[in-house]
């Protein structure tokens, strides 16, 4: 299967970046996407709405759910299920994407900030795939990706923000355990992360602005490579830790200098790797 034309597709925090990319890329193939993120007016610093990108993906080819949905709330994301089957009939993908970031010590991380990441980070991806599983499991090729990184258990990436690493790692700890737990289901669960850092607002407004956007790949490397996991078979691609540049590596694509922000530019390493 080379095409998601016709499937649903949930995403959370698809309003921008690398979220919206990864629904952008199925939208071209004609695919149903549910938009869930919390912005439904115009923000100060962040561009976009889930409305703004509901419109964007019609434009690419897709249908549009848009779903104004806070992921810390268990009602609004069963809520938003409940509107996504109604409109569509079926899920057959989540990615789950939304993430919060705060990137600092024990000492500078107060509960509130130790709380948010930890509610939408772990405790959202958890609920997500708990509450799509059996509109999952009646799909024909189900999957679940988390974009989250390998569970690379050295203390340099704890030691510089462990609230952070430990929410990250917490939902590529519910790959490693829902892949083998829906193994027997045919329900793929896989992480995906990039190998450079991306250019999102985040980036822009949290870890470096301008200069570090200059060293980053464009959101679409990592939109290719889940739309290339994600049209492999669920029963035989489950319970892998995937890069996005080894993705397209095994998809054929050797140069992805398109995929840079500032072609030439030397590229900044992410998290994790």
């Amino acid at each position: 299967m080379t095409t998601l034309a016709g499937k649903t597709i949930f995403i959370t925090g698809s309003t921008r970046g690398i979220g919206k990319a990864i629904a952008l890329r199925a939208a071209a193939d004609g695919a149903n996407i549910a938009i869930l993120g919390k912005t439904a007016q115009p923000h100060p610093k962040l561009s976009g709405t889930v409305f703004t990108a509901a419109e964007e993906i019609e434009a690419a080819g897709g249908k549009a759910l848009p779903c104004v949905t806070d992921v810390r709330e268990e009602d609004q994301i069963a809520a938003a299920v409940q509107r996504t089957v109604e409109a569509f009939g079926q899920i057959d993908i989540l990615v789950n994407n939304a993430s919060a970031i705060f990137l600092a010590g024990t000492a500078d991380t107060s509960a509130k900030r130790f709380d948010l990441m930890h509610s939408v980070n772990v405790r959202a991806t958890f609920l997500a795939s708990q509450l799509c599983l059996p509109h999952l499991a009646k799909a024909a090729n189900p999957h679940i990706l988390n974009l989250s990184p390998p569970l690379n258990m050295e203390a340099k990436w704890f030691a510089p923000h462990v609230a952070y690493t430990m929410s990250k790692f917490g939902m590529s700890m519910c790959v490693l355990g829902m892949a083998e737990e829906f193994r027997e289901r045919g329900i793929a669960v896989n992480a995906l992360w990039p190998k450079t850092v991306i250019a999102t607002a985040a980036v822009q407004n949290l870890l470096g602005g301008d200069e570090v956007i200059r060293h980053s790949r464009q959101p679409t490397i990592v939109a290719d490579a889940a739309h290339a996991i994600l049209t492999r078979n669920s029963r035989t691609c489950t319970g892998n830790f995937f890069v996005d540049e080894e993705v397209l590596a095994e998809e054929g694509m050797a140069n992805l200098d398109g995929y840079a922000v500032s072609p030439g530019e030397g590229l900044m390493p992410d998290f994790f790797l």
